[in-house]
């Protein structure tokens, strides 16, 4: 009997004691199992957190690479840069170009796109974008970005149908970018005064470098787009206004007087003025563009245009506007330039055609051979007419094919030793572009 009851009671302990650990095994079990859906779910919230700011965040970019020919070596040229020593061709990467942009929501957007090539890294666009929350009518950009001067020079490299903008658009807008704040005022997609956009910035003046003169320069645009119902025809024309300085470095200022009817460049007394040097010669411009896009059954045709006048400070050499401090003379010159160019797409065939023409004096007081070195005058002095010929094939979403020639004329002097005769500088280029 006594070994029957311990038998039942180890019997009913070891039981007992199973019973416990299978019930702390399944607590265990219900523990984990209630944690693991806690950490999935984290895991889950964590990702889809990564996810909506990836969402945010857009990765676009292109390159061009090219080769180039011109008709004599080492020329001076606007399409892609000067010719080198020696060198009449070329390959090259034009614009490699990488840019993110951070969409912060209906309020705010923060850009950043870098060029990257065989000449090195370089900054093209960062700035900051602020929306206005209430009528969605206002927006201020803060940082580096395009000058909001006419239509051109905020048209993308990867769009535009032409290599390159025209010359005086690289000459008095080099770099295409300045350092600043612009306020923009246009009208929401619903609102009737969409069609309306004015820019309205204050830069440095000096591209996209460091402030080198403590003044500010006023750039400002007005621009009007419409178009029909079914999009069939579009238009668009707007004004541009610059106004700003170039700080002086001397005290000699030249301008142009008349000598018995002959111009010539002529320094100003600074008897009244006291002293020029450390003050400002007045950089003013004005402009006006235009475009117009009609499509019918046998494709798009697009005719654009520009013109641009005013008073240019420059050196003896140049009429370029200087992104730093000049340590020469000033010489003011009024200037005048301009370009028309046609585009004409096919339905259906992924060619296109463009016509592009566009000229830049830089000095409209002088002409031919009133241009000599005896009267001060040079270089700089010369005005450029330019007729580009090109054909566009557009291989797939990405890819791009243009072949495109410069013929480039300029003014011709006798008494200015260098340009007695037209320069042998047309350009013929082949790229191919991608773009993603």
């Amino acid at each position: 009997m006594r070994i029957y009851l311990r038998t039942t009671f180890a019997a009913i302990t070891l039981f007992l004691l199973g019973f416990k650990m299978a019930n702390a095994q399944d607590s265990l079990k219900v523990k984990e199992q209630s944690e693991k859906p806690d950490t999935v779910i984290t895991a889950v919230q964590k990702l889809q957190s990564d996810i909506k700011i990836l969402q945010k965040l857009k990765i676009t970019g292109y390159v061009q690479a090219q080769y180039q020919i011109v008709d004599s070596a080492g020329v001076a040229s606007f399409a892609g840069g000067n010719f080198g020593t020696g060198i009449n061709n070329r390959f090259m990467i034009r614009r490699g170009r990488v840019k993110l942009t951070y969409n912060g929501g209906n309020f705010s957007k923060y850009v950043m796109e870098f060029d990257i090539s065989e000449k090195g890294l370089a900054i093209k666009d960062m700035y900051a974008k602020f929306y206005d929350p209430w009528i969605q009518t206002f927006a201020l950009t803060a940082g580096v970005f395009n000058r909001p001067f006419g239509y051109e020079i905020g048209v993308s490299s990867s769009v535009r149908e032409s290599p390159e903008r025209v010359r005086y658009s690289q000459t008095l807008f080099p770099l295409e970018r300045e350092v600043g704040a612009q306020l923009t005022i246009q009208g929401s997609e619903e609102s009737n005064w969409n069609f309306l956009k004015i820019n309205l910035g204050m830069f440095n003046g000096n591209g996209p470098t460091p402030e080198t003169d403590n003044k500010k320069d006023f750039i400002g645009h007005i621009g009007i787009n419409k178009s029909n119902k079914n999009k069939s025809f579009k238009y668009g024309f707007g004004g541009s206004y610059y106004k700003g300085g170039v700080l002086q470095s001397t005290d000699n200022i030249y301008s142009i007087s008349d000598n018995n009817g002959v111009p010539q460049f002529t320094a100003a007394s600074i008897s009244s003025a006291g002293s020029y040097k450390g003050k400002f010669a007045n950089r003013e411009y004005v402009g006006a563009d235009a475009q117009l896009t009609v499509s019918t059954k046998m494709g798009s045709t697009s005719l654009t245009g520009e013109y641009i006048q005013g008073d240019q400070p420059g050196t003896a050499s140049s009429s370029t506007s200087p992104l730093a401090i000049t340590s020469g003379d000033t010489y003011l010159r009024k200037f005048n330039g301009g370009y028309l160019n046609f585009v004409q797409d096919f339905k259906g065939v992924p060619f296109s055609v463009i016509a592009k023409y566009d000229w830049y004096d830089p000095n409209t007081k002088v002409a031919g051979e009133t241009i000599n070195v005896a009267n001060k005058f040079s270089a700089a002095d010369i005005t450029y007419r330019t007729l580009g010929l090109g054909l566009l094939y557009q291989y797939d979403h990405n890819i791009r094919l243009t072949g495109y020639y410069d013929i480039v004329n300029n003014e011709t002097s006798a008494n200015l030793p260098g340009f007695t005769n037209d320069l042998k500088d047309n350009v013929l280029t082949m790229r191919i572009q991608y773009k993603f």
